[in-house]
């Protein structure tokens, strides 16, 4: 726990670095959020006309960041009241929203000194940047990002970095890296031709080739055997729905946003299928089932859709439409934990 902690605090710390860095290169630069992440952090910045840094400015911009933490800097908290907080950050919109969001909270509202640099901030961090290992973090590739994740908002500048306790551990992180880009899914789809894109069907919707077909099935093959094993009955589902369905489901309310929407000709709004769970209910609710009929269980492998950001989209990893192996169990009360332990019960 100890350990993990500590990366933490250095991976938040040189987000501040970073954002400290980001300022010298462009002083009207209006700073967003800076998390940590897996295997490093990133900070989203707003950059003045033509001053955005290119993938050319990263080595800089580690150059500024080094020379930060040799100066062996004290991260200090700071609790602002309301009046001070929105004098502080008022001429940076963004701040002002994540503060405003703070104090409909009931949060306080806090901020962590660093030099002559202020950035709103709950913490941890280290004592001072002297704990940070100057050869255990690299800044890594540059993104574009939408604020809040809206693609309705600006679209921000996202710097990725990599942090480690040990420039060991950086070295390792790297080397494993690029041996996995050997054995990437989108490099080998091509070379051994399983898998394509057209730009008239549409990024994010992978075409699979008469090879890749023959592997898809032999995967299918394989878990349909497993779950006839288990006692898993054969459903086929639509791939649209009626508004209606996941208005009851619960999913319209939250997840209204990502759905690839239908309107009819007759003004009636239906749904591209993002999962298949309520679908799978209303089979199961097609009739009043004994207590000696339980569990049912169901499945099939099936495509499921989404309306992921083009920005977000990947090879594979993040698509449009995604083929889900799907299985759901109905089951007593009682059977829960025999069904959740002996998939076979």
């Amino acid at each position: 726990m100890e350990k993990t902690q500590n990366i933490y605090r250095i991976r938040h710390s040189l987000a501040h670095l970073l954002a400290m860095a980001a300022l010298e290169h462009d002083t009207n630069a209006k700073l967003t959020i800076g998390p940590v992440v897996d295997n490093g952090f990133y900070y989203d910045i707003d950059f003045s006309e033509g001053k955005a840094p290119t993938p050319d400015d990263l080595k800089k911009l580690q150059k500024a960041m080094k020379k930060l933490a040799g100066k062996k800097l004290p991260f200090t908290k700071r609790t602002l009241s309301e009046k001070e907080a929105r004098a502080m950050f008022a001429d940076n919109p963004y701040k002002m929203e994540l503060i405003e969001g703070i104090i409909k909270n009931g949060e306080k509202v806090t901020v962590y000194d660093t030099a002559d640099f202020t950035d709103l901030c709950e913490g941890p961090h280290v004592e001072n940047t002297g704990e940070i290992d100057t050869d255990a973090f690299k800044l890594d590739h540059i993104a574009g990002a939408y604020w809040r994740g809206n693609e309705k908002n600006k679209m921000l500048t996202r710097i990725y970095g990599l942090a480690f306790e040990t420039g060991k551990e950086l070295d390792e992180y790297l080397a494993m890296i690029e041996e996995a880009k050997k054995r990437d899914h989108r490099k080998l789809g091509k070379e051994l031709d399983l898998f394509t894109f057209s730009e008239l069907v549409g990024s994010g919707l992978p075409l699979w080739t008469p090879k890749g077909t023959v592997l898809r099935e032999q995967l299918d093959n394989f878990v349909r055997d497993l779950r006839d094993k288990y006692g898993y009955q054969r459903v086929t589902i639509p791939h649209i729905t009626k508004k209606d369905l996941y208005e009851t489901s619960g999913h319209w309310a939250k997840f209204k946003d990502e759905l690839f929407k239908i309107t009819t000709r007759e003004g009636k709004e239906y749904a591209m299928k993002p999962m298949n769970c309520p679908h799978h209910t209303q089979i199961f609710a097609r009739t009043q089932w004994s207590y000696r009929d339980m569990p049912q269980r169901y499945a099939e492998t099936t495509m499921v859709y989404r309306d992921e950001q083009s920005g977000e989209l990947g090879g594979l990893t993040r698509v449009l439409s995604i083929t889900q192996d799907d299985s759901h169990v109905f089951a007593r009360a009682d059977q829960i934990k025999e069904v959740f332990f002996r998939p076979g019960i």
